[in-house]
């Protein structure tokens, strides 16, 4: 896997501990950022994983900077790339090759509040449930099949931390659990949506309590 971050790299380190009990069979060949100081990198040089910053100021345009991000993740080989927290739209010339190995995990219950401040958007919206998806990386913003999902209740009295709190802490075993299927090879994108065991899913996968698919 070579997992692309931006920020402090909570659900690179819920992949790493996963990987470490052996309750994962998978392993992190790098680790990538679009900020020179994200936290993630300094969590995978301490456990001894390549870690590699681009800043995109340093290239004139955006598809420059996703071309030359992908070819440094090309050159660890990954059979699946994982974006977890990495803030950057990624352009269709790099994610049109690899869409069925790369997945996103969002902090809500796609199709619902795509895009950034999620927490925000659930509250105003007056939502009762919120939650995050992993779904296959498409061109369309938070647009391509999802895969999986966890809903997390809104409680009363919920701000935008306590409900970021709650969805975050959802989140780890969800994106554990769909990469296990995907290190499996159970887990597929074909031609009309998300494959499980070769047929169709009807609907994203549901984590339940106990952090396995309903």
């Amino acid at each position: 896997m070579a997992v692309l971050a931006s920020g402090r790299g909570s659900n690179l380190q819920a992949l790493l501990d996963a990987i470490s009990a052996g309750t994962l069979d998978a392993g992190v060949v790098g680790v990538f950022s679009d900020r020179v100081g994200a936290p993630a990198l300094a969590r995978a040089r301490a456990v001894g994983i390549s870690a590699h910053a681009l800043s995109p100021r340093d290239y004139p345009s955006r598809d420059a900077f996703d071309a030359a991000l992908f070819d440094a993740v090309d050159t660890v080989a990954p059979d699946l790339i994982i974006c977890a927290g990495y803030m950057r739209l990624l352009g269709a010339a790099v994610v049109a090759p690899r869409s069925a190995r790369m997945i996103n995990i969002h902090p809500s219950l796609l199709p619902d509040f795509k895009g950034l401040r999620t927490h925000r958007q659930a509250l105003a919206a007056g939502a009762s449930r919120h939650g995050a998806s992993v779904h296959f990386v498409t061109a369309a913003l938070d647009g391509g099949p999802v895969i999986s999902q966890v809903p997390v209740p809104v409680l009363p009295g919920d701000d935008e931390t306590s409900l970021s709190a709650r969805v975050l802490e959802r989140e780890h075993p969800l994106l554990v659990e769909t990469v296990r299927l995907l290190a499996q090879r159970r887990i597929s994108l074909g031609d009309d949506g998300v494959l499980l065991d070769g047929r169709s899913l009807a609907g994203p996968l549901q984590l339940a309590a106990n952090n396995r698919f309903a």
